[in-house]
């Protein structure tokens, strides 16, 4: 076999290697070669178990494990699409963007993306599919982003048109097709609440068999938001999400009002009452957090 080294990458390599489409290990590696004859330079066979079935133990369990992870931090998707179409997608996920991090935390940080460009698993509930998923990773994001220190009173009088504002870390904005906050609030609501947290359970029996709200197209525009260690979804009033996102990407004050109300029918005196009531909000909220601290 080798070196240690060349073991410990052989044995990586086909532990790691994906499951078949009904879980097992599969008969054959990527360059055709027989992965029982992989197994045996490297394993022997007890008195029970063959060399591939040994290793397939640690292969399965390998799987198991990140399936279970994304299991976790996806529940609404399980439950939209089931267990079985769930358990196709994840493995086909995994197969596009196999797990690079040192932590589970990240494994599923290219599922929005990844799940706009395969439309299949979803069918005709492809866009409610992409906004529950938007919002599962949005949960996780403001449950692990920074919280840095947000701006004080006096920090906050001192405000003029071409103040640039910065946000926290773990705010998420979202502008979604449907209403799916109440879908996965509905779902978070049969799970234990340990696991509403970020791959911080693992090895539960997941249970998709329960009544989802019925779902129909709504604009809905969220606010996802850690305050005191707990994710809270905000809806916002399209002025002041577009105010917020505007600032989020780095526009000034006066530019963020402008664009906000650019083709409002709403009076200046409403206008001024809907920016009071956003900057209430979001100072109260402790959104806005100083310049400086943002790495």
């Amino acid at each position: 076999m080798g070196t240690l080294l060349e073991l410990q990458k052989r044995m990586a390599e086909d532990v790691m290697r994906p499951l078949t489409p009904d879980f097992q290990m599969q008969a054959t590696s990527e360059a055709g070669v027989s992965t029982a004859d992989l197994v045996s330079s490297y394993i022997k066979p007890n008195d029970r178990l063959s060399s591939f079935e040994r290793l397939e133990i640690y292969n399965r369990q390998y799987w198991f494990r990140i399936i279970d992870a994304l299991s976790e931090d996806f529940p609404a998707l399980s439950a939209v699409l089931g267990s079985e179409v769930f358990n196709e997608l994840i493995l086909a996920y995994l197969r596009d963007n196999p797990s690079r991090s040192f932590t589970l935390r990240d494994l599923g940080s290219r599922m929005p993306e990844w799940i706009r460009r395969n439309p299949e698993y979803a069918a005709e509930r492809h866009d409610l599919v992409v906004d529950v998923v938007a919002l599962e990773w949005a949960y996780v994001e403001a449950f692990d982003r920074a919280a840095l220190p947000p701006l004080d009173a006096a920090e906050q009088s001192g405000f003029s048109p071409e103040t640039s504002l910065k946000l926290q870390p773990h705010l998420q904005l979202l502008s979604l097709q449907y209403p799916v906050d109440e879908l996965v609030l509905a779902v978070h609501k049969e799970k234990p609440a340990s696991d509403i947290m970020s791959n911080a359970v693992s090895g539960h029996h997941r249970n998709d068999h329960f009544a989802l709200p019925p779902m129909e197209p709504r604009e809905t525009l969220l606010a996802v938001h850690r305050f005191q260690n707990t994710v809270y979804y905000r809806r916002l009033e399209r002025e002041t999400f577009t105010i917020l996102s505007l600032l989020q990407s780095g526009e000034s004050i006066g530019v963020a009002f402008e664009l906000a109300f650019r083709d409002s029918e709403l009076s200046v005196e409403e206008q001024m009452v809907k920016i009071q009531e956003c900057f209430a909000h979001a100072a109260q909220l402790g959104w806005f957090c100083k310049a400086e601290e943002i790495v």
